[in-house]
């Protein structure tokens, strides 16, 4: 899929993902119809989901709605990961090839690659956006600027 291609179908994507936000007052259930519908809407986001921050432990993350394989990684600390490094340092991760990192935690041994893109309310890391891929270096600037967009979008959601 072409940079082109993929334009076209975030644009449509992100429509039909503001209709599920305006739509949809309960925060679990249009989170989880957000991530099928990227799921199902791109052939390479192969997990799909959400994690925040806890509120008891502020430096930790609790695992929210997804789709895709089950994972053993419901709670994350700051720093571990992928996903704890994105909180810990309150930006956007890409990462075209697990298998290169040492700070991975794997979720699947399908998984070869991931973003993970952060949420703020009012300038607050609240939590994270985290897609998983089984292909290596799927993901590009094109990618990174939707699953930003849509953090943006979402963070308005949870004022």
């Amino acid at each position: 899929m072409n940079d082109s291609d993929k334009r076209d179908i975030f644009s449509e994507l992100e429509q039909k993902i503001g209709l599920i936000i305006a739509e949809t007052p309960e925060r679990d259930l249009m989170l989880t119809l957000i991530c099928e519908l990227l799921a199902e809407g791109i052939p390479y986001y192969d997990w799909v989901g959400f994690y925040f921050v806890d509120s008891e432990n502020p430096r930790e993350l609790i695992l929210g709605p997804y789709v895709g394989e089950a994972t053993d990684h419901v709670r994350i600390k700051f720093g571990w990961g992928i996903c704890g490094q994105a909180a810990e340092k309150e930006e956007t991760f890409v990462i075209q090839d697990v298998r290169e990192q040492e700070n991975y935690l794997s979720c699947s041994i399908h998984v070869r690659s991931e973003i993970v893109v952060p949420m703020f309310r009012k300038e607050t890391f609240i939590g994270e956006i985290d897609i998983d891929s089984h292909a290596v270096g799927p993901f590009t600037d094109e990618d990174t600027r939707f699953i930003e967009r849509l953090a943006e979008m979402l963070s308005r959601t949870f004022d």
